[in-house]
């Protein structure tokens, strides 16, 4: 490169070869303040005062002072005098320069622009990766040994799109690099390929837990590898290596991605791995074989099963509980396909775990409960929220299975809760969590943690029971580093010196120590729901024009979260008479469990709640409010049962993938005896009198402060201390 630059006039730049400031700084892969710090630094007339012999940085030759525009070529070339620092060397030894970088980029961009040129982005990918295919395998010298219709797309691509891709692959150095690059601008193309494609932090974490089941291994006799939704190969390209290995099969039914998974591996000179159209097509016998003299009849062809077998479908919008063949018909398919000491790895949706089996199993219950019958679960892995950019609102799991061989952990499962785990690691999180597979543990509990299958005791926790087996529905653990007895008499003593008349009140609450061998059992709240014992009250959807300021009281999320005040939204008899809306009844209990629980008692009844806030109602209770029951007979009260559901074991609950959320059947309560809930509620309701008695004289205060402030800010009040006041 020389070190003067022909300057060029603005008439004679192409448009499309000027780059704006911020175009400099996408193209050459750095921040804005690294451009206009080169632009100050290198300016004509500092490079000439400082002595500096360095090139200055090219003159704007178009656009304004505000938005200047500058010459793609020169740029380029001014960039070629700057190696990209830590940057490894070439093969020929020379560094990577940011010119390098800026050039791709602008070819790339290139390439975007003829995506509306061709009219449709996967023509624009499928001539770029077989210019790519046939650069891998020798296309120049021997094209007959090529698939047909390699050998058409490649004469019939697009010369642009030829000549561009070629460039690539000299600057990359390799046609699958070429061919990763161009698969990686399916976002920027607009393409629908870009909907399915798996996430690299999710295929990170497949490639590291399918190690130990050794796909890398060498030898004679390497591992199978069965890939049953292939896409365009993202989860095969994630493992160590695959070029030169035969034993993996590749299975898409969507034409085009099977034939850009084909283009793929021949850029990738991955020529051994075999790609179908079907899971069928791997019980028949390959053409190749079927020429062989002395066949095995027990064995009809290469590759029926495997020490790996993947999966990451691309789920339809919206749920398939009651079909046949829904989601988890994947995990039962790469059950059956597992050799057996081998591993599956599937992504299924949430959903799936987490539906309870109800009266009526539904076909997604039954197929849940045969993969836990047959002891094939290893691990439930919880993927962080919107793992899946393109699917909206869904959220996912990894199911780890094992071949019917294997020993360890026959009978457990351990439910991981990665989406715990990445807020807390942030993007180290899937090389976290298959430590944590490895170790059987987290050192966090709620992250993770074995469950068993079958139930120990009549009152056990198993995965067999019915319920949601998603992690964040089953992990909850005590608050850590915490002693409840300390913290209770230091909130005890703090209340007491803030609020002095309650001090003899709050003296007279006696605490103590539960003894160690005196255990609480806990039950989940479906369970009380089940057997009667609870009823949960929907929410309702009421239009907001039927919602004013006279009738039955309104409780929304507004009201739960304090935003409106109670009684301040209502509705009339006559409104609610066009919703099949129930009205609450004094000792209801009111949820909102969006982003964690809170819990309000209703002390009066006659309100009517808007989803997303749910009730809870007492029977028992009723019964005794109506003198139908005995105190000794109600198992559980209002404030008791209040501020149980909202302790700190149920916020954990959480998941969802827009929006956090705990379900109610999932949470639990400890069973205490009648008269220590009976206590409890004592106590509670004393401790709500006594907060809306304060909230008052607070409100008193606040109304009185502001008075003052308005008088003296109108100029009609003149306010003085009396004399010998404190």
């Amino acid at each position: 490169m020389g070190a003067e630059m022909t300057a060029r006039m603005p008439e004679e730049a192409d448009a499309a070869s000027l780059v704006s400031l911020g175009e400099i700084k996408e193209l050459a892969e750095v921040g804005r303040p690294t451009v206009s710090n080169w632009r100050r630094r290198f300016a004509r007339d500092a490079v000439r005062t400082g002595g500096d012999r360095r090139p200055p940085f090219p003159d704007p030759v178009g656009g304004s002072d505000s938005r200047p525009l500058f010459d793609a070529e020169e740029v380029a070339s001014w960039l070629d005098l700057r190696p990209i620092p830590d940057a490894e060397p070439g093969k020929d030894g020379t560094l990577p320069t940011y010119g390098d970088r800026f050039r791709r980029g602008l070819r790339l961009r290139g390439l975007v622009a003829l995506r509306y040129e061709l009219g449709s982005a996967e023509r624009l990918i499928t001539d770029a990766l077989a210019v790519c295919a046939m650069a891998g395998e020798g296309g120049d010298w021997y094209p007959e040994e090529l698939p047909v219709d390699l050998r058409k797309d490649a004469e019939a691509a697009d010369p642009r799109v030829v000549r561009v891709v070629r460039q690539l692959v000299g600057e990359l150095g390799s046609p699958g690099a070429a061919a990763d690059m161009v698969l990686s601008l399916s976002e920027r193309l607009e393409s629908k390929l870009v909907m399915d494609t798996t996430p690299s932090a999710l295929a990170e974490l497949i490639s590291a837990l399918a190690g130990p089941v050794g796909v890398v291994s060498s030898g004679s006799n390497p591992p199978t590898v069965i890939n049953l939704c292939a896409g365009i190969g993202e989860l095969l390209f994630a493992l160590d290596s695959i070029r030169g290995r035969g034993g993996i099969v590749a299975v898409e039914s969507d034409p085009l991605r099977r034939k850009l998974i084909r283009y793929r591996l021949f850029a990738h000179r991955c020529t051994a791995v075999d790609v179908c159209a079907s899971p069928e097509e791997l019980d028949t016998l390959r053409p190749w074989e079927q020429r062989e003299f002395n066949l095995d009849s027990e064995r009809p062809w290469g590759i029926p099963s495997g020490d790996v077998v993947l999966a990451d479908p691309p789920y339809a919008a919206g749920e398939r509980e009651f079909d046949e063949d829904g989601p988890l018909a994947w995990a039962l398919q790469t059950m059956q396909r597992l050799n057996p000491d081998g591993r599956g790895l599937v992504v299924v949706p949430s959903w799936t775990l987490s539906r309870p089996r109800g009266t009526t199993p539904t076909p997604n219950a039954w197929m849940r409960e045969e993969l836990l019958h047959r002891g094939v679960v290893a691990a439930i892995i919880q993927l962080p929220r919107r793992i899946h950019p393109f699917r909206t609102g869904a959220e996912h799991a990894l199911l780890v299975l094992r071949g019917e061989a294997a020993p360890e952990n026959r009978g457990r499962v351990l439910l991981v809760d990665a989406d715990r785990i990445a807020r807390r690691v942030g993007g180290a999180w899937p090389a976290y969590v298959a430590e944590v597979l490895e170790a059987g543990r987290s050192p966090v509990d709620e992250e993770a943690g074995f469950f068993s299958l079958a139930a120990a005791g009549p009152r056990a926790e198993n995965l067999l029971d019915g319920r949601s087996i998603l992690p964040a529905h089953r992990l909850a653990s005590k608050e850590q580093d915490l002693d409840h007895f300390s913290a209770t008499r230091d909130a005890r003593r703090e209340a007491a010196v803030v609020l002095p008349r309650l001090k003899e009140w709050i003296g007279d609450l006696g605490i103590a120590r539960r003894p160690a061998d005196a255990g609480v059992a806990h039950r989940k709240v479906g369970g009380y729901l089940r057997a009667g014992q609870l009823r949960l009250l929907a929410g309702h959807r009421i239009r907001e024009s039927d919602i004013g300021d006279a009738g039955l009281m309104v409780v929304g999320r507004e009201e739960m979260l304090g935003a409106l005040p109670l009684g301040q939204r209502r509705i009339t008899l006559e409104d609610l008479a066009d919703y099949p809306a129930q009205i609450t009844e004094r000792g209801d209990v009111f949820l909102l469990t969006e982003h964690g629980v809170r819990t309000r008692v209703d002390d009066a009844g006659g309100c009517v709640l808007l989803a997303p806030v749910q009730g809870l109602r007492i029977p028992a209770y009723q019964k005794f409010l109506a003198g139908e029951a005995r105190p000794e007979e109600v198992w559980m009260r209002p404030h008791p049962l209040a501020q149980l559901i909202a302790a700190p074991r149920n916020q954990q609950r959480g998941s969802g993938s827009l929006v956090r959320r705990v379900s109610v059947r999932d949470m639990d309560l400890p069973e205490l005896p009648s008269e220590e809930i009976a206590e409890l509620e004592t106590i509670l309701a004393e401790l709500e009198r006594q907060r809306a008695d304060m909230r008052r004289q607070l409100e008193v205060l606040d109304s009185l402060a502001g008075r003052l402030a308005a008088g003296v800010a109108d100029g009609d009040l003149a306010l003085r201390r009396r004399p010998g006041g404190g």
